[in-house]
């Protein structure tokens, strides 16, 4: 739907950018504009602008661009009419009674509530005193009842319909409930419950709607955990367990963990700020998330190879977006819950305020790999030493460089000149990387302007131009006087200047929020980012009409002269011309 342009002007005043925004990067005022890291791509050197005065945003890093919508769109991976509607939500406004399609909408709410449903199912199956075994199984695990309320725990019964009954009951069709990943089918085409015979952890996002499950065994039987598969609700690549509970206190920073049971334990012993990843390693975009609330995540792994790696993987990908992470070193136990059990929580405590720096961590793992007793194994581990503290700051490397020499009777001065060698190394490897991201930001605004590689001067000429108007919309008697949408060369540009000079014309707004139904975010991002660029030109005219020359003889370019159909006169006119 179109939705009325009065309606979408009352939203965006409603939902300041900067506030929007605010609530998902930390934000940093500069002079007029705010900086943050990019909460779509990794950065640790802030490329994230946002625009009070015309409520925009762009990333001079990977291109994201847009309006508040268009944040929203991108950040909550919904449609345009979904965004417009959480945005119209959280303003207090009511959608527009206009017969738009909302059919996304709906069956997103569809499967929100089948999973709350389905959550009430299972949490009155483990309470049935026919299933006691299983209500036997937590309470063996230590947890309370009130523990077990407030994770909504439950149990599927070993049957292989008992939910789809239930569900059926209440009017859901076993299509929808297998779209939800709540019924499998067979070969045959037969439904059946996912879950059979297994505790329920139901998987709650941050604003407290059930997305999805996490089903573990009762004995030891394999698969030990079966977790819901990515449907519409939920993506596990996106989800953390737990923090919708853990966001409220996020001042300790985080407790990643490897498991629910893990969490669960760790809140139920008063460390209400421990998460998990669902049944996957941990990903850039939980990172982002980690991000908006804290600082400084804390990691329980297993202390095994898997788990080193882990840890590796995990503190690279934090540090790409500033968080600073500690490792937990777990002694005496397996793992949070187990250790917990065995000593008590204000063990555990110590063991958090002991946590290990990621530096020192990885110092650690180092010293275990050579025999440091002898001449080669302890160079070995002083150039590898060398290599880590290379990563730190100046100065992280110079106390651990003294620790270092301490350590092993090596000179702080020899340790320091090794480590700024990597330091370069990794400097010359920061660039290349960065110059193979901008090559394939490059190939992605190619794809939304594919033209753009074959006729690159004429598509430069034509950005220029629609980031001179879309600044200075004034100048549109100049330009229109000198150009019209038919010299432009590549199809995509020559819609965005349509679309703007038609809304100059009608006297619309050119703000980003105007072009929401017309654009897709990533052509937002297009639009957002000459914007951005068109407000650095000293002298917009001249430039402007520079361009238009440009592009003029581009486009001459590009068009054969039919000489046999000429007149006289054109063929004379031709060589005129030139």
């Amino acid at each position: 739907m179109a939705f009325n342009e009065t309606f979408l002007e009352e939203l965006r005043a409603r939902n300041d950018i900067t506030e929007v925004i605010g609530g998902y990067v930390n934000l940093k005022r500069a002079g007029r504009l705010y900086k943050g890291l990019c909460p779509f791509h990794g950065e640790k050197t802030p490329s994230f602008t946002v625009y009070p005065d015309t409520q925009s945003f762009y990333c001079f890093g990977c291109s994201a661009g847009g309006d508040v919508v268009s944040f929203i769109r991108k950040i909550e991976n919904l449609d345009y009419v979904e965004a417009v509607k959480l945005l119209a939500d959280r303003s207090g406004m009511v959608m527009p009674d206009s017969g738009y399609d909302d059919s996304m909408l709906k069956t997103r709410n569809r499967v929100y509530e089948m999973n709350k449903e389905a959550a009430h199912f299972y949490f009155s199956q483990l309470i049935d005193e026919k299933n006691r075994h299983a209500l036997q199984y937590y309470f063996n695990r230590g947890y309370t009842f009130d523990t077990i309320k407030h994770f909504g725990l439950g149990y599927a019964p070993d049957s292989w319909d008992a939910l789809k009954k239930y569900m059926n009951e209440k009017h859901y069709s076993n299509e929808e409930l297998y779209k939800a990943n709540l019924l499998r089918k067979s070969s045959k085409g037969t439904f059946y419950d996912n879950f059979r015979n297994r505790v329920i952890t139901p998987i709650i996002d941050i604003r407290g709607r059930v997305v999805g499950f996490g089903g573990r065994v009762l004995d030891d039987s394999k698969p030990k955990y079966i977790n819901t598969s990515d449907t519409l609700v939920y993506k596990k690549t996106n989800q953390l367990f737990a923090m919708n509970f853990a966001k409220n206190h996020a001042e300790k920073g985080f407790i990643l963990c490897e498991g629910y049971m893990d969490v669960i334990a760790l809140h139920q012993a008063g460390f209400e700020n421990a998460i998990a990843t669902c049944g996957t390693a941990i990903t850039p975009e939980m990172a982002r998330t980690v991000s908006k609330y804290t600082d400084t995540v804390i990691l329980s792994q297993d202390a095994d190879e898997a788990g080193r790696k882990a840890v590796n993987k995990s503190i690279e990908i934090f540090s790409q977006v500033g968080i600073k992470v500690r490792v937990l070193n777990i002694k005496g136990a397996k793992d949070p819950d187990e250790f917990i059990q065995k000593f008590g929580a204000d063990r555990f405590k110590a063991l958090i305020e002991g946590a290990e720096t990621d530096t020192e961590y990885k110092l650690f793992l180092a010293k275990q790999k050579y025999d440091t007793d002898t001449s080669a194994g302890l160079a070995d581990y002083v150039t590898e030493a060398a290599k880590i503290l290379a990563e730190a700051d100046n100065v992280k490397r110079d106390i651990y460089a003294s620790k270092l020499a301490e350590e092993t009777k090596v000179a702080k001065s020899a340790i320091l000149s090794e480590s700024r060698r990597f330091q370069k190394q990794n400097e010359k490897k920061k660039i290349k990387q960065t110059n193979r991201q901008v090559m394939s930001m490059q190939n992605d605004a190619d794809k939304i302007n594919p033209q753009k590689r074959q006729y690159k001067s004429a598509a430069i000429a034509e950005e220029r131009i629609i980031a001179v108007l879309i600044n200075h919309p004034d100048l549109i008697r100049t330009i229109s006087a000198n150009i019209s949408e038919e010299d432009f060369v590549t199809v995509f540009n020559k819609h965005i200047f349509k679309a703007l000079c038609e809304h100059i014309n009608q006297g619309k707004s050119l703000n980003m929020s105007a072009f929401g139904e017309e654009l897709t975010p990533e052509e937002h991002g297009v639009l957002a980012g000459l914007e951005a660029r068109g407000r650095t030109l000293t002298n917009p005219k001249m430039e402007c009409l520079e361009s238009i020359t440009t592009l003029k003889e581009e486009k001459l370019k590009l068009i054969k002269p039919d000489l046999e159909n000429m007149s006289d006169e054109e063929f004379r006119n031709l060589f005129s011309n030139n």
